[in-house]
């Protein structure tokens, strides 16, 4: 496995990070589980990284340097991908290390797949995932600051070429690759991220909402996910003032689980920042709470307290928050841009919403919130559909993949 921009690790340790950290780990484990050893590369961010972590017999963590060990601004990262190859290579020397599949996690994972391969001559097959593709970003980038650079998409369009296979998270993503980027379909494999049915259960609300202080007896809205433009969190709030405006005596609440507000509020990110504005912009200071980035121990309290997960994103791959909530029993409303609108079928109409429609969805909060057994319906339904999507499924579809470009190879 190689991530190389983003520690698999991160979402244990309670820092930043998002669905690609907890797919590269919680992937990792349970190929490890049906027999396989997997190693993990990441760049070094921190001087205090262990070179080498040993997770569990027949799964490490490798850390390789590759620039300044500190975290870096993502745009700045490709000039570093010759040196994380280099010692990526020294180490396997120095090991006596082959492997017999590379599976990369985003296009700079990719790029090193091949550099790795073209230095080393070899014929081991690169399994791709992007996670997120960048014209797809670049659709719904509200302005250039957002945009991701044509280095990026060339880049992805090279790995289309010359990976062996792509996992598509979703139907919607296959199409994406197929028709924007030129891709032959029988390069591309549908396979949905998985969920911690272990972890992600059904807790006792008044226990969840006494566990994350959450005393009071509102209704509670859940955002969880990065704190970034293209996830529609404005959107969601101005849902939620128009709930407020029509229901003035209703008792509802919003938490944002993700960012870091451990600094002063003036030290926060642009759009964390922007978003604070927007609150009080729109009066709603008192209904709403950012609580942080959560570890992934924790959240499921977060998803068991709640009576609605909103997904209002303008661009979605897939969204493990769906199947975490669903796990958990928890009503979620997606937009219908997100791949994992899918999981939905006709008798869920009312959980798909519109990006950029205030109106829509906070009529649609408004119908379920005031409809306790529709709620505890689509709940047994959201239970009982998330098993199917268990780690354990979802690795023998991976590892099928594997043998497949693998026997395609020899």
């Amino acid at each position: 496995m190689i991530s190389f921009h983003t520690c698999p690790l991160a979402s244990e340790e309670g820092k930043e990070s998002g669905g690609m950290n907890v797919y590269v780990f919680e992937l990792a484990k349970e190929l490890v589980r049906q027999g396989h050893t997997v190693d993990m590369y990441t760049r070094s961010q921190g001087e205090s990284n262990q070179k080498i972590v040993v997770i569990e017999p027949r799964l490490r963590l490798l850390h390789l340097k590759a620039g300044a060990t500190t975290p870096l601004p993502k745009k700045t990262l490709p000039r570093y991908l010759d040196e994380f190859t280099n010692n990526f290579l020294s180490l396997g020397e120095k090991e006596n290390l082959s492997y017999d599949v590379f599976h990369c996690h985003y296009y700079l994972s990719g790029l090193i797949g091949l550099k790795i391969r073209t230095k080393t001559k070899s014929k081991t097959p690169i399994v791709m995932s992007f996670h997120t593709l960048a014209l797809m970003k670049n659709l719904v980038a509200s302005d250039e600051t957002e945009r991701e650079e044509l280095l990026r998409i060339e880049a992805e369009e090279e790995l289309t070429d010359k990976a062996d296979m792509i996992i598509a998270p979703s139907e919607n993503e296959k199409d994406y690759l197929e028709y924007l980027y030129d891709t032959p379909k029988g390069k591309i494999f549908v396979s949905s991220p998985g969920v911690d049915t272990d972890l992600f259960r059904p807790i006792d609300k008044k226990r969840s909402r006494q566990k994350i202080k959450a005393t009071d007896d509102s209704k509670m809205l859940l955002f969880v996910g990065r704190i970034e433009p293209l996830k529609g969190i404005d959107m969601l709030m101005y849902g939620l003032k128009v709930l407020k405006t029509k229901n003035p005596t209703c008792k509802v609440c919003l938490w944002i689980v993700g960012g870091d507000v451990s600094q002063k509020s003036s030290l926060w990110s642009k759009e964390m920042i922007h978003l604070k504005n927007l609150m009080h912009l729109l009066k709603i200071p008192m209904s709403v709470k950012f609580v942080g980035q959560q570890p992934q121990s924790t959240l499921p309290y977060f998803y068991n307290a709640a009576d609605l997960v909103i997904m209002p994103s303008h661009y979605e791959s897939f969204g493990m928050v769906m199947l975490e909530a669903m796990a958990c029993g928890t009503p979620v409303i997606t937009t219908n841009v997100a791949g994992n609108s899918a999981l939905l079928d006709d008798n869920h109409k009312l959980l798909i919403t519109t990006a950029n429609n205030p109106l829509l969805l906070a009529s649609q909060i408004e119908s379920l919130l005031i409809n306790d057994n529709l709620r505890k319906e689509i709940s047994k339904d959201f239970y009982k559909k998330s098993r199917n999507y268990r780690w354990q499924y979802v690795a023998q579809k991976i590892i099928s993949i594997y043998e497949d470009v693998s026997k395609r190879n020899e």
